[in-house]
């Protein structure tokens, strides 16, 4: 390799060579948050079951033991870490003005490890590691989802509402489609940032593909059209050189704002498109009773996770208003907006900001070693929280992707040259230039 290609990027961009063993824990970990498999076994009706709380766990040990052993990439992105523990700290303090103190705790707590966890998670597998560990875990629960489907059925196929549509080792459906987006990104990821091993890759973004079209869910196919799009358009953009960078961000913007002109006339025909009507299956009421309700709390919320509670008085006056046992707000800031009040909200859109902003100055640098994954992430993860709570949650997978990629972002290890940089990287010497004596050649 020339020096010029060398100076280029720092080698702390480059992936850690992670013990398989600990790959190993952090997919068990990662196939815990997707909640695959121990739920519909043990719990096939949804409903409250002490017993699922104790298969926590051991995961909370694994991801105690993967920080205390990784302390030192912590601290590596220290700034990502002060954010996350600050917003710890408002939920852990919303126990005092909470509905439900006791679920607000046990949640903090929850929340508290998985936010732990997903910082570990970015500082540790640096640029394509972490797309390539979640296109494999994804890999690997696909493959399992699939048997499930054709071998136990009765688990892997829903019966009654959405009959016939896969859902493979998951409860819903819809939580299958949005796994298998963060597999898809993750491989499309991988496949751009190590082109000469395809054959993983490839494996796992079809099989994504596919069962994502077997859950017919047309939130995870919009999502999954967006990430793995924003992955290989910027690869495709960053290889036609400048004029192809600049005609590109003028296409953008005129298809953005006629865009914008299209759904602001013609909302409800694109949604019918879609099979959707024009109320989101009735989101748009819940939305409604949710602000009015968040209105009476706007400062600091109804403390976090307490409000959708069986016995919420608020809550079931919103299922009473739009008769329909609303499980959640189906919009990720509405829930944070009535959990944690503005505080919260105005806390997590500073997280998702500095995430998104960081990546877009690291886009021609950091980013290419990971394959634009964190971009490509958090683009569908501001269009899931739109439609779906995703946002500051204890035991999900879409907020420890963003938290990871936050952590990411924020690795101040990381340097990327310029390629004109007269700065040369630890370790590698610039080249000397022997002249000849006059008269010899």
């Amino acid at each position: 390799m020339t020096y010029a290609a060398i100076a280029q990027t720092d080698a702390t961009t480059r992936p850690v060579a992670v013990p398989l063993w600990e790959q190993w824990c952090a997919g068990y970990v990662l196939m815990m948050l997707t909640g695959a498999l121990i739920g519909p076994i043990l719990a096939p009706d949804q409903g409250e079951n002490p017993i699922l709380r104790l298969f926590w766990l051991p995961s909370y040990a694994v991801t105690a033991g993967l920080c205390l052993l990784r302390w030192r990439d912590l601290v590596r992105v220290w700034p990502a870490m002060v954010l996350v523990v600050l917003m710890a700290l408002l939920t852990f303090a919303s126990r005092y003005w909470s509905i439900d103190p006791a679920t607000t705790q046990r949640r903090f707590i929850a929340l508290a490890v998985n936010s732990g966890f997903a910082l570990y998670l970015g500082a540790r597998y640096r640029g394509v590691a972490l797309p390539r560990l979640l296109a494999m875990v994804c890999l690997w629960m696909g493959a399992l989802s699939v048997v499930f489907v054709f071998a136990l059925p009765q688990i892997g196929v829903h019966h009654g509402v959405n009959d016939g549509l896969w859902r493979g080792v998951w409860y819903e459906k819809n939580q299958m489609g949005l796994v298998m987006v963060a597999g898809g990104i993750s491989a499309a990821a991988w496949l751009v940032a190590e082109p000469t091993k395809r054959k993983w890759a490839m494996a796992a973004l079809v099989l994504c593909t596919l069962l994502v079209l077997a859950t017919a869910s047309k939130t995870s196919l919009v999502c999954l059209v967006l990430g793995v799009g924003v992955v290989f358009g910027i690869a495709v953009i960053r290889k036609g050189g400048p004029v192809l960078v600049i005609l590109s961000l003028w296409l953008g913007v005129i298809l953005a704002a006629l865009g914008w002109w299209i759904w602001t006339q013609e909302s409800a025909f694109l949604l019918g498109l879609i099979g959707k009507d024009p109320t989101l299956t009735g989101r748009t009421e819940i939305w409604e009773a949710v602000l009015e309700a968040s209105n009476q709390r706007p400062l600091l919320g109804y403390g976090y996770n307490a409000f959708w509670g069986a016995d919420s008085v608020p809550a079931n006056w919103i299922r009473f208003n739009t008769a329909w046992e609303v499980p959640s707000a189906h919009h990720g800031w509405l829930d944070v907006l009535l959990e944690l009040g503005w505080v919260g909200a105005i806390g997590c859109a500073m997280i998702l900001s500095v995430a998104v902003v960081s990546h877009l100055c690291r886009i021609n640098g950091y980013g290419r070693t990971e394959g634009w994954w964190s971009l490509a992430y958090l683009a569908v993860f501001i269009l899931l929280s739109l439609s779906e709570s995703v946002v500051m949650t204890a035991q999900n997978l879409p907020w420890v992707l963003c938290v990871a990629a936050l952590a990411r972002a924020c690795d101040r290890a990381i340097v990327v040259h310029a390629p004109f940089s007269s700065a040369v990287p630890k370790g590698i010497t610039r080249p000397r230039l022997h002249t000849s004596p006059a008269g010899h050649t």
